[in-house]
């Protein structure tokens, strides 16, 4: 199956941001690479400003492009079976390593914990978006002092003291806002954001991305927070004042917001705080088609994108504009009926953030909001 993606033109989240050198890592994603749950892996191998990844260890695809493996396209980042195996690759030396997974539970296993000991050992810093906190433990802060490296763990929220409740201050933020939600988790919601924001950028209109998970602050976001990391009363605060912060500091256009989990989801809660949080004027829905059940929640059937755009549009003040679809476990005779077929019946615009073109991203965008051919025709 062969697509044209677009994930390997990715660049910032905002034109005019000056990216610093970027941090030669290692990514672990053992047994999950290209799976569900080896999601912060893919992000940091789709698009990363922080890091520069030099290896993802996972001994099930050894020896394969880790570009090629995920999206159909070689990118040069090589799949190894080990830690040793990517220490000794040529060129840099990585000071980083990065723990790739995100499983539904947050802990490490005893395996794990093995690894990430031994990268400790080998002078390795420590990135982490778990819920199990290794800066916590121990064992590991002691390991970490011992051979001078830092534990960084991007899932610890602020102290409480400095946590903020919502406040109104969204109104500040006199932009377009455009939060991108989905019918579950690991569907590809921070995929279709960024990609979103680079195509804005690209055609004129400035664009701004607001992370609102671990991956997207390990892959270097200016702005968010790790929300489902946040006590449920300040959710809705943190989510405002991360995209009053980001339109202050940079004017954009448009904010983009990035999902989590599903409004309708019985388990992750995330996306209503969003919602209340950003106040978005517009919501793109990402939705996988082949999908059946719920990614770990095999017993809980998939909402309909048609199901889901009603909740939301009765949940909030806001109106979907569009559909994305993950093509996951599908070939491209399959997507485009199923883009015609979605557009028919919803009667907005639908297309694969990945494969298809990202004016297709543009052109729904500038249907809900024409004024922006404004900032387009300011650039001509």
């Amino acid at each position: 199956m062969t697509f044209l993606n677009q994930v390997d033109d990715l660049t910032t989240s905002s034109a005019s941001h000056h990216v610093a050198e970027q941090t030669a890592a290692i990514v672990y994603c053992e047994a999950n690479f290209a799976g569900l749950d080896g999601k912060t892996a893919h992000g940091l191998v789709r698009f990363c400003e922080a890091f520069k990844i030099r290896a993802i260890i996972d001994s099930q695809s050894a020896g394969l492009d880790a570009g090629l493996l995920l999206d159909g396209i070689s990118n040069g980042i090589p799949i190894v079976a080990d830690l040793s195996k990517a220490l000794a690759l040529p060129g840099p030396r990585a000071t980083t390593f990065i723990y790739g997974m995100a499983p539904a539970d947050g802990l490490y296993g005893k395996d794990d914990r093995r690894v990430l000991m031994l990268a400790i050992e080998a002078g390795l810093n420590l990135v982490s978006g778990m819920r199990e906190f290794l800066n916590d433990d121990s064992e590991f802060a002691l390991a970490a002092a011992r051979h001078a490296v830092s534990i960084r763990d991007v899932r610890r929220p602020p102290a409480l003291k400095d946590l903020r409740l919502f406040s109104g201050s969204i109104a500040k933020a006199r932009c377009i806002r455009i939060a991108v939600l989905g019918t579950d988790g690991a569907i590809g919601k921070r995929t279709t954001a960024t990609l979103l924001v680079q195509a804005l950028n690209a055609s004129g209109i400035h664009a701004v991305l607001v992370s609102t998970g671990q991956t997207g602050l390990i892959q270097g976001g200016r702005y968010g927070i790790p929300l489902d990391a946040i006590p449920s009363q300040f959710c809705s605060g943190e989510v405002e004042a991360a995209v009053v912060e980001a339109y202050c500091t940079e004017k954009p256009a448009v904010i983009v917001i990035e999902g989590q989990g599903a409004l309708s989801h019985p388990a992750y809660l995330s996306s209503s705080f969003i919602l209340r949080g950003s106040q978005p004027q517009a919501v793109v829905l990402q939705h996988a088609p082949a999908r059946r059940q719920l990614s770990d929640f095999p017993f809980v059937p998939m909402p309909t994108p048609a199901s889901e755009i009603r909740l939301i549009e009765s949940f909030a003040p806001t109106r979907v504009i569009g559909l994305t679809l993950n093509h996951e476990g599908m070939n491209d005779a399959e997507l485009s009926a199923a883009i015609a077929l979605y557009s028919a019946d919803l009667g907005i615009p639908v297309t694969d953030a990945v494969s298809r073109a990202p004016s297709a991203l543009v052109a729904m965008v500038l249907r809900a909001f024409p004024e922006l051919c404004v900032s387009i025709d300011g650039q001509l």
